[in-house]
C-alpha cells in the first residue's frame, strides 16, 4: 500500500515539491546561502585563469593577435551566467545542483585552445560544444557515448585534470619555476628560485595552501572562499610592508599577476562588454581536424563530469530512484548544456554542475528552490568586480592545488591490477600535467586503450566509438607530419 505525498503547503511549496521531498522553505533559503559560499570563489577564480589586466603582463593569457580578457570583464559575466543558468536549473530541472564556469575546462581554454586563436574564436569552441552536448542529450546518443568509454578511464581524466590544474596553481604561484637553460642543467622545472622559497609572494601562497587545506579537512563550509579571501588579507599586508611590486623583466620575486592593494571603490557597474563577443572563426583559422579535436576533447571533459557530478549529488540528497537514475535527468542535462553555450556567448567558459552543491545539500536542500537563493547572490555579486582586483594569482592559486587534490581522489576507480587499464590509466593522468594539455592526455589514454586491449586478445571488449576516437586521435597527434606531406 503507498503512501500518499503530503499536501503542498503554498503555491511555491507546490512547485518545487519542497514537503514532497522532505524540506522546508527555510532549509533550502539556508542551503542555497550555504552553496553560494562554497562556489563563490570561483567569481574570483575564474577571471585570474582566463583575465589578464594588461597583455604584457608576466602571466597574460594572449590571443594569437595580442588580446586578452580583462579581469573585470570576466569577473562579471561569470558572476552573470552562473546566476542566470543557476536559478534556470533550479526552475526546471528542480534540484539543488548550481552551476558555474567549470574548472578545468577554463584552463584548457586559456592554456591549450587561445594560443592557437582569438579569444572569440575560443569561445566559439565553447558554443558549439555546448551545442554538441544538447544534441547528444536530444537524441540520447549520451548514453552511448558515456558507455563507450571504460569508467577506469572516465576516473583517469577526472585525476589527470586534477593534476592538471594544480601544476597551473604551482607554476602561477612561483612555487614551480622553468629553469633557465643557462643553469647549465637538464631539469626542465624547479623549486621556488634556486631550489627554494625566495620571494613573498610565493610565501602568500604556501601560507593560503596550508590555511586552505586545514579549513577544508575540518569540512568547514566555504573553506575555500575563506582561504582565498584570507590569503589576500595576507598578501594585502605584506606588500604594504614589503612593498614587492609586480614581477616583471627580470625580477622574479614580485606578484605575478593581481597585485595586493585595497581598491578605491567596493561597488561597480558590472562590465557586461564581453556578452555575445563570440566568432566561429577558429574552423577556417585551424585545420577541420584540429578544431574538432579541441571541441571534442571539451565535450568529452564537459559531458563526463557533468553526469558523474549529478550522479554523485544525486545519492547524497536521496533523489536517485529504485532504477538508480536520476528522475529527469534528461531535463538537468539539457539545461547543463544550455549553461555551455551560454558561458562560450558571454566568454565566461563553460558553465556546469558544480560538485560544492554537494554542502547545501549538506544542509537540508533538495529542491530547485535553493539554486534560486543561489542564483540570486551569484547575481548581486557582479556588483563586486573592484575587489577581484586586489587578489593576486599568489593568493588563488591554492584553491586549484586544493581542488586538485579533491579530484585526484577518483584514482581509486582504477584498477590497476590489469596492466591494460593501468597504462593506458597513467598516461592520461600524467600526459596532461607533463604536456600542459588535456587534449593530449585524453589521445594518449583512449589510443594506448584500443591498442593493449586489442594486442592481448581483448579487441571485443573496445567499444567501437572508443576505436574512431582513438583513430581520431592517432590524426590529432600526427597533424604536423599529415600536412606537411599535403602540402609537399
Amino acid at each position: 500500500m503507498s503512501t500518499a505525498a503530503p499536501a503542498p503547503r503554498s503555491k511555491l511549496d507546490g512547485f518545487f515539491k519542497i514537503t514532497e521531498r522532505g524540506s522546508t522553505i527555510g532549509r533550502e533559503v539556508r542551503g542555497g546561502l550555504v552553496t553560494f559560499v562554497t562556489m563563490a570563489y570561483i567569481v574570483v577564480l575564474n577571471p585570474l585563469i582566463l583575465g589578464s589586466f594588461a597583455a604584457d603582463d608576466p602571466s597574460a593569457k594572449v590571443d594569437v593577435l595580442g588580446n586578452v580578457l580583462t579581469i573585470p570583464q570576466v569577473a562579471a559575466v561569470t558572476a552573470l551566467v552562473a546566476g542566470v543558468m543557476t536559478i534556470l536549473f533550479g526552475l526546471v530541472a528542480n534540484y539543488p545542483f548550481a552551476l558555474a564556469t567549470g574548472l578545468g575546462i577554463n584552463s584548457f581554454v586559456a592554456v591549450s585552445i587561445v594560443p592557437q586563436v582569438t579569444w572569440p574564436e575560443a569561445m566559439g569552441l565553447v558554443v558549439v560544444n555546448g551545442l554538441v552536448v544538447l544534441v547528444l542529450v536530444v537524441t540520447g546518443v549520451r548514453t552511448a557515448v558515456f558507455n563507450a568509454v571504460p569508467a577506469e578511464l572516465k576516473a583517469a581524466i577526472a585525476v589527470g585534470i586534477g593534476l592538471f590544474i594544480c601544476f597551473i596553481g604551482l607554476v602561477d604561484a612561483g612555487f614551480v619555476r622553468r629553469v633557465p637553460d643557462a643553469a647549465g642543467t637538464t631539469v626542465p622545472v624547479g623549486l621556488g628560485i634556486n631550489g627554494s622559497i625566495a620571494s613573498w609572494p610565493t610565501l602568500v601562497f604556501v601560507v593560503g595552501l596550508v590555511l586552505t587545506g586545514v579549513l577544508v579537512a575540518r569540512k568547514v563550509r566555504g573553506g575555500i572562499l575563506i582561504g582565498v579571501l584570507s590569503a589576500t588579507v595576507l598578501a594585502i599586508v605584506v606588500e604594504a610592508v614589503v612593498d614587492a611590486g609586480p614581477s616583471q623583466g627580470t625580477k622574479a620575486t614580485g606578484w605575478n599577476l593581481g597585485y595586493p592593494a585595497l581598491p578605491d571603490q567596493v561597488l561597480g557597474l558590472p562590465d557586461l562588454s564581453l556578452l555575445g563577443d563570440v566568432s566561429f572563426g577558429a574552423w577556417t583559422r585551424l585545420p577541420a581536424i584540429t578544431a574538432a579535436l579541441l571541441v571534442f576533447t571539451l565535450v568529452l571533459t564537459d559531458f563526463f563530469d557533468t553526469v558523474g557530478t549529478m550522479t554523485g549529488l544525486g545519492k547524497e540528497a536521496g533523489l536517485i530512484g529504485g532504477d538508480g537514475q536520476l528522475p529527469g535527468v534528461s531535463r538537468a542535462l539539457f539545461v547543463d548544456g544550455l549553461g555551455a553555450v551560454a558561458g562560450g556567448a558571454a566568454s565566461s567558459s563553460s558553465n556546469t554542475v558544480f560538485v560544492e552543491s554537494a554542502s547545501g545539500i549538506a544542509e537540508g536542500a533538495r529542491t530547485g528552490l535553493a539554486n534560486v537563493v543561489t542564483g540570486l547572490l551569484f547575481l548581486a555579486a557582479m556588483f563586486l568586480t573592484p575587489l577581484y582586483a586586489a587578489v593576486p594569482i599568489e593568493a588563488a592559486a591554492p584553491a586549484l592545488v586544493i581542488v586538485g587534490a579533491l579530484m585526484i581522489a577518483q584514482v581509486r576507480e582504477i584498477d590497476f591490477a590489469d596492466f591494460s587499464v593501468a597504462l593506458p590509466a597513467f598516461l592520461t593522468i600524467v600526459v596532461m600535467p607533463f604536456t600542459y594539455s588535456i587534449a593530449n592526455g585524453i589521445g594518449a589514454g583512449f589510443v594506448s586503450y584500443a591498442l593493449l586491449r586489442a594486442l592481448t586478445g581483448r579487441a571485443r571488449s573496445v567499444h567501437p566509438l572508443m576505436w574512431i576516437v582513438a583513430a581520431a586521435f592517432v590524426v590529432y597527434f600526427a597533424i604536423g607530419p599529415i600536412q606537411a606531406a599535403l602540402n609537399g
